[in-house]
């Protein structure tokens, strides 16, 4: 979808998931879960391409990404857009 057929969810996300791939890319530090972070963000670029995404699946991702760079600080504010993001979807069921 492109345009003003695309659902204003999915291009927040896929915004926010772009900045922090291009953040993340760009840390000089190597830290040892760097590579499940940059392979998540990719499954999450992914998942805005072909529509709305699996709500499940988003939140997997982001806890796998969260607790990847969860303690790089320079790394925070854009990780926060991408939970925002991702909380766009809704509650998972049961809350």
């Amino acid at each position: 979808m492109t345009g003003s057929d695309e659902d204003p969810r999915v291009a927040e996300l896929r915004t926010a998931v772009a900045r922090l791939r291009r953040q993340l890319a760009a840390h000089p530090a190597e830290f040892p879960d760097r590579g499940i972070a940059e392979d998540e963000l990719a499954a999450l670029a992914a998942m805005t391409i072909s529509g709305i995404p699996e709500v499940p699946r988003l939140r997997r991702s982001l806890l796998l990404v969260a607790g990847s760079i969860g303690s790089v600080s320079a790394l925070a504010t854009s990780l926060a857009d991408v939970r925002s993001a991702v909380e766009l979807f809704g509650e998972p069921p049961g809350r």
